[in-house]
């Protein structure tokens, strides 16, 4: 069996070798479910670098990233498999008008038919079979898992346990090579218990003061250590109000970068309010954050 990765120090410099700033707790957990071949469950607010986890460890084992978007309705249809019920029609349809013209072939009956039309042929594959079925090593990637409904999660299970898909007509498809499985949830809803016993479990958070420094000095070209610091300092006060919703990592990222278009080097309180529209998504978050900087001052 081939392993991904030979140590915890190994996978947190790959990771920081493709600009993903982990820190030994990220790294331990995706060393562990390389070698214990356990998903993993990646919880934490919007914005923190749980999706990018992902994206990142496909980036540096070479792999190829299948994702699964959920949402509010998802089905086995979308998620899993389905038959393509107009392929499978339209070969009843010929073969009934064969067997009407007196052409019909020994093996037409419906029996043979049926196992005809439910074969590979008719099967269109979703994300979670696709990376069952991988010839090579891939990274599965199920975004957002908290947004499907409790009875949706139930799909998920055989694979996160067992790695294969049972398909009434075909049987149970196993994997032949064993994806790394991420699956990432915002906590807008508990998860099953079922579902959390077959995951090691990542809590990723806001990053420090320090790190998220690094990380805008890694992620934004042409900004200052200067200006990284203001960035980091002021974005980690705002957090500290009781908003609807706080910055994330990804709107610290594209504040620092439209300072550094606007050719600011040193923030002021005026400039940081001006501009508090790429932190903050709701008015009312403004206005509380705009308080904050007239009383506090951007330092």
């Amino acid at each position: 069996m081939a392993f991904r990765f030979d140590s915890v120090p190994a996978v947190r410099t790959a990771l920081s070798d493709v600009n993903y700033l982990s820190d030994e707790g990220i790294a331990g957990v995706v060393y562990l479910a390389d070698r214990l071949q356990k998903p993993i469950l990646v919880e934490g607010p919007a914005g923190t670098g749980k999706t990018q986890l992902a994206k990142s460890v496909a980036e540096i084992t070479g792999s190829r990233l299948i994702r699964l978007q959920c949402y509010e309705g998802l089905d086995e249809s979308k998620a899993l498999y389905e038959w393509n019920y107009k392929k499978q029609l339209l070969r009843i349809q010929t073969e009934r008008n064969t067997g009407n013209s007196g052409e019909a072939q020994a093996d037409g009956t419906w029996k043979e038919l049926s196992d005809d039309i439910f074969s590979d042929e008719f099967l269109l594959t979703r994300p979670l079979l696709e990376a069952i079925r991988a010839p090579d090593p891939v990274v599965l990637l199920i975004d957002e898992v908290d947004r499907v409904e409790v009875e949706t999660e139930a799909l998920l299970l055989e694979i996160l346990s067992d790695y294969q898909v049972s398909i009434p007509e075909l049987g149970t498809i196993s994997a032949s090579q064993i994806p790394m499985v991420f699956l990432t949830s915002n906590n807008t809803r508990e998860l099953s218990e079922a579902l959390k016993r077959r995951c090691l479990f990542l809590h990723i958070d806001y990053p420090d003061l320090d790190r998220e420094k690094e990380i805008v000095l890694t992620k934004v070209e042409g900004v200052s250590e200067h200006l990284a610091d203001q960035i980091a300092r002021i974005v980690r006060s705002i957090r500290t109000i009781e908003l609807k919703k706080s910055p994330s990592v990804s709107e610290t990222l594209d504040w620092a970068r439209t300072l550094v278009l606007l050719g600011i080097e040193t923030i002021d309180a005026q400039q940081a309010t001006e501009t508090l529209h790429i932190l903050l998504k709701y008015k009312s978050d403004i206005a509380k954050a705009t308080k904050e900087l007239a009383t506090a001052g951007a330092k």
